[in-house]
């Protein structure tokens, strides 16, 4: 069973594989709440998935050991295993999604890992591994439902509870729910007064579902670009443990999502994965009852792939009002694209392309649409763009998200 001497243990174990990664104020980030950032994002690997790795790999026997290791992972899992199993001088080989970010494969591969990719996500990834250890009689390494990878992983909570005593409240990413496991079960045994919420990403809710409805249940699917919390099935292990000392699952968006990785970089200077931005998005966007409180958000991860980065900031920098695109319906005559131009910086904004359209069937053949990309301020400035548009008879047909307007 988990015990607290288990996580205090892993903790020794862990002081000179994994570090004690800062906790920080983040006064600039939009909550009503006193916000902290509990900076797993700058691992030794990237992600806190190295401390269940380490601890689970270094109880092995040595029988175990000489056999190797296996493991499945969207990515930051496979990192810590490798890490480990290299370090303690054992072969490993992880089953990881053929989609998995490019970087967290040639990261799993360089610390020395044997990386199978398979089709399809993590829960495939899962099968495959399962059925390789029983070919070799390897060790499974399982990412979250195992007591010895939760301990690991409960190690942060004492780091948190450590580094910030006052603490009112940690917000925790959930996947396979292995990190807020540890994290509650070592918070709630120290400091049960503490609050600790769990987030999952809108597109993959199990553990919020299974939370929600009291039994345990299987996703038919789970779409979110967050892939390192994109599980279809919790562990059993762990929706035990969330049921008993998680106060609350809430679930965040992928425009949500999006924009507090971009509030991260901005305002912090922090990189962070989908999953690693879920805690922050669940405090800046309202989810959970935290205002005026000293709350923790861990962010778990900076493992993002660099090739949709830039599509995650321009879908941040519209969620926050940042850019914007809209669609005008106008006359299709000489001044009326200046008429438009005079009208928009006069509200302070920055065009960055505009684009006639006077194919569209529904169009008079006099009429035509002009589209318009900008740089605003916020949401206000953009209303106040449109409703400036409309008083000069320039109608707003289609708003920053593309979508007809009623």
């Amino acid at each position: 069973m988990l015990t607290l001497d288990k996580i205090y243990h892993a903790a020794y174990v862990l002081k000179d594989a994994a570090r004690r990664t800062d906790l920080i104020a983040a006064p600039r980030l939009p909550s009503e709440a006193k916000l902290y950032l509990k900076t797993e994002n700058l691992q030794v690997t990237g992600s806190f998935k190295v401390r269940g790795a380490y601890y689970k790999i270094s109880q092995l026997t040595p029988e175990q050991l000489k056999k190797g290791v296996i493991a499945c992972s969207a990515g930051n899992h496979a990192q810590g295993v490798a890490l480990a199993a290299t370090h303690m001088g054992t072969k490993s080989i992880v089953c990881m999604p053929e989609g998995a970010p490019i970087m967290k494969v040639e990261n799993t591969r360089r610390l020395g890992a044997e990386v199978c990719l398979v089709k399809g996500g993590y829960d495939e990834a899962h099968d495959k591994a399962v059925a390789l250890q029983k070919q070799t009689g390897m060790t499974f390494i399982h990412p979250y439902d195992d007591e010895m990878v939760i301990a690991g992983q409960g190690t942060i909570g004492l780091e948190i509870l450590d580094q910030l005593p006052e603490t009112e409240a940690v917000i925790v990413p959930i996947g396979g729910g292995g990190l807020i496991s540890g994290v509650a079960f070592a918070i709630k045994a120290l400091r049960p007064d503490i609050k600790v919420y769990g987030v999952q990403a809108a597109g993959s809710p199990s553990m919020y579902n299974s939370f929600r409805d009291g039994k345990y249940e299987t996703l038919a699917a789970a779409a979110t670009f967050a892939d390192g919390i994109a599980v279809k099935t919790p562990g059993e292990t762990t929706y035990k443990l969330v049921r008993q000392y998680v106060d609350d699952i809430v679930t965040v968006s992928e425009d949500e999502i999006a924009a507090a990785i971009l509030a991260l970089m901005e305002d912090q200077k922090l990189v962070a994965e989908g999953a690693g931005a879920t805690p922050v998005a669940a405090a800046m966007f309202g989810k959970l009852p935290i205002a005026g409180k000293k709350v923790v958000c861990l962010v778990s991860g900076g493992n993002i792939d660099v090739n949709i980065l830039s599509r995650v900031i321009t879908r941040g920098l519209v969620m926050g009002g940042r850019k914007a695109n809209l669609t005008v319906r106008l006359e299709d005559k000489p001044g009326q694209l200046q008429r438009v131009a005079e009208i928009v910086t006069r509200c302070g904004a920055n065009i960055l392309n505009v684009r006639h359209d006077r194919n569209d069937p529904s169009m008079p053949i006099s009429a035509c649409y002009l589209k318009i990309g900008m740089e605003t301020r916020d949401q206000k400035q953009i209303d106040n763009i449109k409703a400036e548009l409309k008083k000069a008879g320039f109608p707003v047909v289609c708003d920053h998200n593309d979508l007809p307007q009623a």
